[in-house]
């Protein structure tokens, strides 16, 4: 099923305009070309101002505009095709401004692929005492040095508009998901700050999303779809899980969520990334996702395998001359053998965090090609199942 066709120089061509979703009338610039579905699982592709995006896609986090530990050549060998990095964090430091003279955040990073940055909304909330939110914004103090500052839905979208990301959020907040009463003064404020971000909005050659909240609540849930899609953004993320609420919650949530999204635009999960939940969430209809957690599980010892993770410090890998997973053809797999990664993470040293980091983005980066495969070929039911059945939850260490 073609949503949009490839856009050119020239515009969308051979599609007529009835079948493309309306913000790509205007712009231009993107375009979402939906190939097939298996189920609810979605394998498609997201045409951007720089460069394709294959869907399902997991986004490594560079926060601080990079990557921790890893080159951008290194993350385009491992077939990462979208970066997030982090408005607020860029905001303090170094300065969007400074960024934007240093010819904006592609540049400034030598990443030429495309980029997600998030509006800072989850970072200035998680602040709790150090923020004041208000109609209009929230004041909030730096974690940096101290000083204060004030992000408004206008502030918001010009930072993004500066820095030139592929991809833009609108200023949200995120609430507790177990609170009702709090999640509908904060969903209120979430849908008046989404219509000032359409409005601020300038730049035809990003596309902006809209943050669907409302904690664990189905009804709150449905009241932020159906406000946010009569916007008519160019695609929609889902925000404020993973932040507390039991797996189950999580998924209930996304099966009464999900559903009342346009089917022709890419649909982003934010913050998730564990390899069950992607695979649970690819079969749910989610396009994109981002996460630290292969990343920083790597920064601490965590390694990712297809049936759950191991600590490289455990002392029972000091002698084990095998790599972290027979076959795989990671680089760190393919070079170097468990006893090696151990006495690098006993002796701090930093080229065992790099390993680490590139193994663990390499499994999960195959993941969503396997995925993508089997939607492809109408075999997703299955590799879901078996694929479940096989991989753990991440939160204890394995057995070798």
């Amino acid at each position: 099923m073609v949503i949009a066709a490839h856009p050119s120089r020239d515009g969308l061509r051979d599609v007529h305009p009835s079948r493309l979703p309306r913000p790509l009338l205007t712009t231009m610039y993107f375009a979402f070309t939906l190939h097939a579905t298996d189920g609810q699982a979605r394998a498609g592709t997201f045409y951007t101002p720089h460069g394709e995006i294959p869907t399902p896609a997991f986004a490594p986090v560079g926060t601080q505009a990079t990557v921790k530990t890893l080159t951008p050549d290194e993350l385009h060998d491992l077939g990462a095709s979208l970066i997030l990095a982090n408005t607020y964090h860029l905001y303090l430091r170094p300065g969007v401004e400074r960024i934007a003279r240093l010819g904006g955040l592609h540049r400034f990073m030598a990443w030429q692929g495309p980029l997600l940055t998030d509006s800072g909304g989850f970072q200035v909330f998680s602040l709790a005492p150090l923020r004041r939110v208000d109609a209009d914004g929230v004041t909030f103090r730096s974690h940096v040095d101290g000083s204060e500052h004030r992000f408004t839905p206008e502030v918001i979208i010009a930072a993004q508009e500066a820095l030139g990301a592929d991809i833009i959020m609108c200023l949200d907040e995120c609430a507790d998901p177990h609170d009702r009463a709090y999640n509908e003064v904060a969903l209120a404020r979430t849908h008046a700050w989404a219509e000032r971000c359409r409005a601020a909005h300038r730049r035809r050659d990003q596309a902006l999303f809209g943050i669907v909240q409302g904690g664990i609540f189905p009804e709150l849930r449905a009241e932020s779809a159906r406000t946010l899609v009569s916007l008519d953004f160019p695609g929609y993320a889902i925000g404020g899980l993973s932040v507390g609420e039991t797996k189950e919650e999580m998924l209930a949530t996304l099966d009464a969520t999900v559903p009342l999204l346009p089917a022709d635009r890419p649909r982003y999960l934010m913050g998730v990334g564990g390899p069950r939940d992607l695979v649970e969430c690819v079969a749910r209809g989610i396009d994109l996702f981002d996460c630290v957690l292969p990343t920083r599980l790597a920064r601490n010892g965590g390694l990712l395998t297809r049936t759950g993770r191991l600590n490289i410090r455990n002392a029972r890998f000091a002698d084990d001359p095998g790599p972290i997973v027979p076959g795989c053809t990671c680089y760190t797999c393919r070079r170097f053998s468990l006893a090696y990664l151990h006495h690098l993470f006993k002796a701090q040293e930093i080229l065992g965090l790099r390993l680490a980091t590139l193994h663990n983005l390499h499994v999960l980066l195959r993941l969503m090609e396997e995925m993508r495969a089997a939607i492809l070929a109408g075999t997703f039911a299955s590799f879901q199942a078996s694929f479940l059945a096989e991989c753990q939850p991440i939160g204890a260490d394995l057995e070798r």
